[in-house]
């Protein structure tokens, strides 16, 4: 559906010549939704812009449904930009037009007759929930409604794609959920695909199936989600990996703690299992749980347990070795 090959976005800043992409190059499967996260600076916003080229780059091929769009211009590039809808992180909206009139501007670009309007409009409403807000405006409407008025107006000439810029860093963590809840239905419903851009892991945890990550213009590292968290290969990944599933023991524990401690990562079934049973009726050790939790992600497991191992060194070696071949990831955090 879409293909990013060997983008490169360079601009000049005080003087000085900055790349913020550099020959990038990702391909985002039909029907998929597919996020790209990264730290404020990494060049997520200026690469997400590129799709409908309100960022033209330097280099590289933007190519949309099997055609290179990176060269086109005037009323060319208009018809291929109503095909990729755009959602804001600050919605955007004409503050003296309703929203009636707000998801009409790309409908009456396009030239449809006002006749199809009036029936388009509330059909987008519809999808969205808002049939009642119809002829409010921006301002009589919550953080929330706002952007499913963006998203609503995003979709008003049946994008294939649909650009996502932070669309929910703007909200609070309820309204966050309501919102992924919606472009995960459309996503489904529609067969929209959307490629969004986020520094929140949870976002990409929630409804993404692959995800690249960005670091100083450069992708760093691309996976399915699950495999993501599940192994993540660079630095920054692992980071943010860590952060998002909260692996960190408490410091006034793990300095009081007796024995080993452990970190097991259980992924499938495993994360499902009595592994420590196991491990108990095998070897003379202590087991004691100090923190841990089950994640599900697209639907699979991911178990995150961190134990201490008291008894004899002999006892807690072998026990280490057994866990060792019971869990996807063992890591001795600390010997005692």
């Amino acid at each position: 559906m879409l293909k990013l090959n060997n983008i490169s976005v360079t601009f000049q800043s005080h003087g000085q010549v900055v790349h913020a992409v550099q020959h990038v190059t990702l391909h985002v499967k039909r029907g998929e939704i597919y996020g790209i996260i990264g730290s404020s600076g990494a060049g997520k916003s200026t690469l997400i812009r590129t799709v409908n080229l309100l960022e033209r780059p330097e280099s590289g091929e933007v190519i949309v449904r099997g055609t290179d769009i990176s060269h086109l211009n005037g009323l060319e590039l208009r018809k291929a930009r109503q095909k990729i809808g755009m959602i804001f992180q600050h919605f955007n909206l004409i503050g003296s037009k309703t929203v009636h009139d707000n998801i009409a501007l790309p409908l009456r670009a396009a030239g449809v007759s006002e006749d199809e309007i009036r029936v388009r409009v509330p059909e987008l409403l519809s999808v969205v929930e808002l049939t009642d807000k119809e002829f409010a405006y921006p301002g009589q409407l919550s953080g929330g409604q706002k952007q499913r008025v963006g998203i609503a107006r995003a979709l008003a000439n049946n994008p294939d794609i649909l650009l996502g810029d932070e669309p929910t860093s703007a909200l609070d963590l309820e309204t966050t959920e309501s919102i992924l809840k919606l472009l995960a239905d459309i996503n489904q419903r529609l067969g929209v695909t959307i490629l969004l851009i986020t520094h929140e892991m949870q976002v990409v945890k929630k409804i993404c199936h692959r995800v690249a990550v960005m670091q100083g213009g450069e992708i760093v590292e691309e996976n399915e989600v699950y495999e993501l968290f599940s192994n993540p290969q660079h630095p920054l990944t692992q980071e943010l990996v860590a952060k998002s599933l909260d692996l960190t023991l408490p410091k006034r524990v793990a300095e009081t703690v007796q024995g080993d401690i452990i970190r097991l990562v259980y992924l499938g079934d495993n994360a499902e299992r009595g592994v420590l049973s196991d491990t108990l009726r095998a070897h003379r050790v202590q087991i004691n749980i100090l923190h841990g939790h089950i994640e599900y992600i697209n639907d699979k497991p991911i178990g995150i347990l961190i134990i201490s191992l008291v008894g004899d060194p002999v006892q807690i070696e072998n026990a280490t070795e057994h866990l060792k071949g019971q869990v996807a990831k063992l890591e001795v955090i600390r010997h005692g």
